[in-house]
């Protein structure tokens, strides 16, 4: 139990946890990033794998899938069991399997590997969150947890870099190999160094509430990867994700009527709460449905190799470090409102550049985009992510980094694959007459994407480079379309931070009464972070 003078001055050793707590959740962050631009190097026959196209977006899914369907589950362990312990068994499953996939023979124990990747992270991700909510005190929370943002940013677009400096000297396991010594400097500096905490009274556990969760979260997903892959019209897709509302309403109405709920559902009922949750999906949702566009431009139509596409995100990353621990103090001088409203309208501005970008505009715009977008999501998560924690009591951490982590999981899982349909859509709309007098197969292939068209071409002798020119074109076409829809999206949550955000409390007013109070509180006393 923490005493009193703990809890208003933190633990002593806080800043230092925090860096370990960093290295943990980069590791995490970076390897899903880092396989993306391993994929064409896997699919190759004598250079990887000769994975399929659907054995690579599994390569892919079945770690989003375990992750996202085991968040919330893993954060109430973590508060029963002891978040430390929690993250070294995380870190441990996440290392073993990167090892497994490192050395995988084929696609299938590559994929089921990164299944148990999946497991790992859901361990790891949500106890980073609920330690540093123990180990700060609350006028420095705001701070951590920029820190902690900031670094998602950062491993998000570093991730392109690494894999590709290790594609350019080494095989494609490196890739997942390069995880085993981080992973293990994490797990020795976290049992030297990360005190162990826990809800000191956990009650009964919710056994149908956590069994409810999993279902509902991991149909959700698999409904979103299936639409996302065959279109929300094909059945399975738009059944899964029904049957996953009928769950999730079941969860809900059960939470409600039990004394011991895993999830207090009456939190969402708090306006600042819910909007802060909802802004989180909703600005996942527009950047990594941009990321995954855009690097398919920078990769395909701009012919850029591996490291140097990874290069262009590197702006992204800068703004995260730079603006992201610089947050707490924004929402302090200015008020939640405006910081994430402004935080928002940045993120639509970064992705309306993409709307006049096309196969020959200079390259320094894409990288000012994607800055642009990285300062915006730097002065939205923070606060956010600092609301929904605030809203919770410590011992209940676990909980809180769930919600926080599952939504932006979904949001981000949700705009790949819806904004990942519009872009497939839109191309073989566009596509044409690009693919006639070519066997039916070779334009089949063409047609269903444009890495099919590329390969196509290849073999396609003196008609490969008008196929080219075509997929090029039907492609930046395409990408403006879904650029419209990320921006409207970002849009959406704008309006959300203006409608129910609080704004700047007046300097006369009292301070909340305590640190743990109601998510109303809570809201207002991040203004003094």
């Amino acid at each position: 139990m923490d005493t009193p003078a703990a809890v208003q001055t933190g633990h002593p050793r806080r800043w230092v946890i925090l860096g370990v707590l960093v290295i943990s959740l980069l590791v995490v962050v970076l390897d899903n990033t880092v396989l993306n631009v391993a994929l064409r190097t896997i699919a190759d026959p004598v250079r990887g794998l000769g994975a399929t196209q659907s054995q690579l977006e599994w390569a892919i899914n079945s770690y989003t899938l375990v992750f996202a369907g085991l968040l919330f589950t893993a954060g109430i362990l973590a508060d029963r069991l002891g978040r430390r312990i929690t993250l070294i068994t995380g870190l441990a499953l996440f290392g073993i399997a990167s090892l497994t996939s490192a050395y995988a023979d084929s696609a299938g124990q590559l994929i089921a590997a990164r299944a148990l990747m999946g497991l790992g992270a859901a361990a790891v991700m949500p106890a980073t969150l609920s330690i540093i909510a123990n180990v700060f005190a609350p006028h420095e929370r705001g701070r951590a947890i920029g820190v902690w943002a900031g670094a998602v940013g950062l491993g998000v677009a570093i991730g392109p870099i690494v894999g590709g400096l290790l594609l350019e000297h080494f095989w494609w396991g490196s890739v997942f190999l390069i995880n085993v010594p981080i992973v293990a400097a994490g797990i020795v500096l976290g049992l030297v160094i990360i005190p162990e905490s826990r809800d000191p009274k956990p009650g009964r556990i919710d056994v149908v509430g956590v069994l409810l969760s999993i279902v509902g979260i991991g149909l959700l997903t698999y409904g979103v990867i299936k639409g996302g892959e065959d279109g929300f019209g094909y059945t399975l897709a738009w059944s899964t994700l029904a049957a996953s509302v009928v769950v999730l309403i079941g969860f809900v109405l059960w939470e409600r009527r039990i004394a011991y709920p895993s999830l207090d559902v009456r939190l969402f009922t708090n306006k600042t709460f819910a909007a802060s949750t909802g802004m989180i999906g909703l600005i996942f949702f527009a950047a990594m449905g941009a990321m995954f566009f855009g690097a398919f431009y920078l990769q395909l139509v701009r012919g850029y190799g591996p490291l140097a596409s990874g290069a262009l995100f590197v702006p992204f990353a800068v703004a995260q470090m730079v603006f992201a621990p610089r947050s707490a103090a924004m929402v302090k001088r200015f008020g939640p409102k405006a910081v994430s409203t402004t935080g928002l309208l940045l993120v639509a501005a970064g992705l309306t550049a993409w709307l006049f970008i096309d196969a020959t505009t200079p390259i320094w715009i894409v990288g000012a985009a994607f800055f642009v977008m990285g300062v915006g999501m730097a002065n939205v998560m923070p606060p956010a992510t600092e609301t929904i924690m605030a809203a919770l009591p410590r011992e209940k951490a676990g909980v809180g980094s769930a919600v926080s982590n599952t939504i932006r999981q979904l949001g981000g899982a949700l705009g790949v694959a819806t904004l990942g349909a519009v872009l497939s859509s839109v191309y073989r709309d566009q596509l044409g007459s690009a693919t006639d007098g070519l066997p039916a197969a070779a334009a089949g292939a063409a047609r269903e994407s444009i890495s099919g068209a590329y390969a196509v071409a290849e073999k396609a002798g003196a008609a490969g480079p008008a196929l080219i020119h075509g997929a090029n074109d039907s492609f930046v076409t395409a990408m403006h379309y879904a650029s419209i829809g990320s921006v409207i999206v970002a849009l959406l949550g704008a309006v959300v931070a203006v409608l129910w955000l609080p704004g700047k409390r007046p300097a006369a007013a009292p301070a909340a009464s305590s640190a743990e109070g109601l998510a109303e509180e809570q809201g207002v006393e991040l203004v003094e972070a």
